[in-house]
This record gives C-alpha cells, sequence and structure tokens, in this order.
C-alpha cells in the first residue's frame, strides 16, 4: 500500500509507458524550457538599459557642443577686445606725444631761424642739439625742401609767383618747415611757391613741334 501526501499532487512530463530513453529527453527538455525562459527576460532588460544610457549620452554631447560654442564664442570677444584696447592705446599716446611736440615747434622754429644766422654757438647750441634729438626719438620728422613739387595735403602757400624756369606749381622757398610724426602731419611746412607764366607752356609746345606752329599759322 502507497502512502500519499495530502494536498501534493506529482505531475510527470513523462507519458505511461515511456522508455528509459523518452524520459531522460523529456527531463532535458524541461530544463531548458526553464533556463530560457529568464534570457529573455535580461535580454529585454538589457536593451532598455542601453536605450537609456544612449539618451543621456545624446544629451551630455548636446550640453558639452553648446558649451563648447560659448567658450569659443567669449574668446572670440576677448581677442577683439584686446585689439580695441592695443589700438585705442596707441592712439592716445600719439595724441598725447603730438599734443607735446606741436607745444615745442615754435622753440624748434627759434633754433633754426639761430641755425640760419649763426647764432647758434656755445652752450646754446649744445642745449638745441640735446633738443633735437630727443623730440627725433619721440618721432618727429621735419619735411620741406626746396624745389619740390606744390602738395596741398603736406604745404600752405603763403607766397605765389610765377617763374619762366619750372613746369609745375614749384615750392621756391621753405618760409617754415613741417613737420610730422609717421603718417600724422603736425604742421604743413609753409612756403614760397612759383607757378609757370601764362603762356609758356604752348611756347615750350610750339619750339618742340615746329611743323604744328606752321600749320596753325596757314
Amino acid at each position: 500500500m502507497t502512502e500519499e501526501t495530502p494536498g501534493f499532487e506529482e505531475k510527470s512530463d513523462v507519458p505511461s509507458g515511456a522508455t528509459p530513453d523518452d524520459a531522460a529527453e523529456a527531463v532535458e527538455n524541461s530544463a531548458k524550457e526553464d533556463s530560457t525562459a529568464p534570457a529573455g527576460d535580461a535580454s529585454n532588460e538589457k536593451s532598455a538599459g542601453t536605450a537609456g544610457l544612449t539618451a543621456q549620452l545624446d544629451q551630455v554631447r548636446s550640453a558639452l557642443d553648446e558649451r563648447t560654442a560659448d567658450l569659443q564664442r567669449l574668446q572670440a570677444e576677448y581677442q577683439n577686445y584686446r585689439r580695441r584696447v592695443e589700438r585705442d592705446r596707441v592712439t592716445v599716446k600719439e595724441i598725447a606725444v603730438a599734443s607735446l611736440l606741436s607745444e615745442l615747434l615754435p622753440v624748434l622754429d627759434d633754433v633754426g631761424r639761430a641755425r640760419d644766422h649763426g647764432e647758434l654757438v656755445g652752450g646754446f647750441k649744445s642745449v638745441a642739439e640735446s633738443l633735437e634729438t630727443v623730440v627725433a626719438k619721440m618721432g618727429l620728422q621735419q619735411f620741406g625742401k626746396e624745389g619740390e613739387p606744390f602738395d596741398p595735403t603736406i604745404h600752405e602757400a603763403l607766397m605765389h609767383s610765377y617763374a619762366p624756369d619750372v613746369t609745375e606749381t614749384t615750392c621756391v622757398a621753405i618760409l617754415q618747415p613741417g613737420y610730422r610724426i609717421g603718417e600724422r602731419t603736425i604742421r604743413p611746412a609753409r612756403v614760397a611757391v612759383a607757378e609757370p607764366q601764362p603762356g609758356a607752356q604752348a611756347k615750350a609746345d610750339e619750339s618742340e613741334d615746329p611743323d604744328k606752329s606752321e600749320k596753325d599759322s596757314e
């Protein structure tokens, strides 16, 4: 007589009348089913986790790109600011130097007149030469020479005349030299100019082409 445990019902996947090989195969198949069922759930969980990490990585990359663009923009603005400051600093320095040297121009004019009259001697000569050396180091340049063409951008005509030996408006005398710093003109050269005599150019053309004068007379 076989005792049965109350409330326990044994289920068997092996059909009645099966051989021992059939029983072993049935047990093996049951074990495979038990082992594959959780694997599918784990794969789904892994896929979900990978998708979440990818989304987070995309967000981080987007934020990094935005911060990089902001940094590049700030760097460009800073470089432009530095260039503006440097340019303004140079401009302010040039203006200050030009203002100082402008106040010294009358003194340099007196030195020039004294030199022309032979009065630049002794200690006065040493002081004058030292002053000229200092202003030259500060960038002051003198300009204006007799015989150069008149240029209204750098010359100021104080006297006017006609001359037979000039072919264009020419500076024939430098009444007061001009001064510049680099490309900035502090004071134009004050000059006396001479222009060709009226009709001199026509006579010159006739002397160069006598055949033309004969044709005109005919």
